[in-house]
């Protein structure tokens, strides 16, 4: 899928959107934007870069000198994006190729962050004025869907935190199910910041002729350290709830034994007067007393009873 961008009046303004891409003017494109590119849209952009796109391996190399340098086709940016796939979220990376004239971005799958912005293109709400402030609005919209997911994510949490900590009849193990995919959500969410943290850093030092988009760039950072301080906090609170949970598990469990040990306890002393008397040895005096039968089951009775009876006096039970 092949997306084109102008800038019209202070204004993004989306100008095409599909496949036949061959009649329409890319050089007066101010961002193109690849989803998923087939071979004939990468040879058609990688003709009008003179230079070759990153293939999906090379997106997703985590070195620093891979993911952020500057060549002849431009600044390159591969970031971490947020994505969501039945129920779960996930990351994927964009990879941004910045020149004085227009930014391109490539990348495999769809994208919450780029859907939103095309919506409010839609409606004439993004305003920019050259490739530059564009690629800050993008980290910028990444930045406030972060932190619209680590609210959403706080709110998924204090539901987990009331079924263990206030429901009687609460599903324990459904408890740590959700409270290991919050983790891993509020993870993933973390090292997208981390990520664009690392962008923006890169970013300043090759705009330094633009003070307003550096002080832009001083504001995400700054919302990066509070979001930052969030997901720790959200890792604290994750934390606290799963070892809640786990003893929580661990004291049933203990009823259980519990039940079964004094369980033990109260049947052990009648089955040793049953083992008694059911040997063969043949001086017994009992095996020929007419009530010594009654006698044996009422002595196992209160031979049950009695352990029974002190650990209730006890308190244990």
């Amino acid at each position: 899928m092949l997306r084109l961008f102008q800038i019209l009046r202070g204004k993004i303004k989306e100008t095409y959107a599909g496949s036949d891409y061959h009649t329409q003017p890319l050089s007066d494109a101010a961002w193109i934007d690849l989803q998923d590119p087939e071979d004939d849209e990468r040879d058609l952009l990688e003709q009008l870069l003179r230079t070759e796109l990153p293939e999906s391996e090379d997106v997703d190399e985590i070195e620093s000198s891979a993911r952020y340098f500057v060549d002849t086709a431009g600044i390159h940016v591969h970031s971490l994006y947020l994505t969501q796939s039945e129920g779960r979220h996930d990351t994927a990376t964009v990879a941004f190729i910045l020149q004085p004239q227009r930014l391109i971005t490539v990348r495999e799958s769809e994208l919450a962050d780029f859907r939103l912005l095309r919506m409010r293109a839609r409606r004439n709400q993004v305003e920019a004025h050259n490739a530059q402030e564009l690629l800050i609005l993008l980290f910028e919209q990444k930045v406030e869907n972060l932190a619209d997911a680590l609210e959403d994510n706080y709110l998924k949490l204090g539901e987990v935190s009331h079924l263990v900590l206030e429901e009687e009849e609460a599903d324990l193990e459904d408890a740590i199910d959700h409270l290991a995919k919050l983790e891993d959500s509020n993870g993933k969410i973390r090292l997208c910041l981390m990520d664009t943290q690392r962008s923006i850093a890169f970013l300043q030092r090759h705009l330094k002729d633009d003070p307003e988009l550096r002080e832009d760039c001083w504001g995400i950072l700054r919302d990066i350290d509070t979001l930052m301080s969030h997901t720790t906090f959200l890792f604290e609170k994750i934390n606290f709830l799963m070892d809640s949970t786990q003893g929580f598990i661990n004291i049933e469990q203990n009823k259980i034994i519990k039940i079964f040990s004094i369980a033990a306890v109260v049947f052990l002393p009648p089955t040793m007067v049953a083992s008694i008397y059911g040997m063969n040895f043949e001086h017994m005096p009992e095996l020929q007393w007419l009530l010594g039968y009654p006698w044996a089951l009422l002595l196992m009775l209160m031979a049950g009873m009695a352990p029974y009876l002190y650990f209730k006096k006890k308190g244990w039970l």
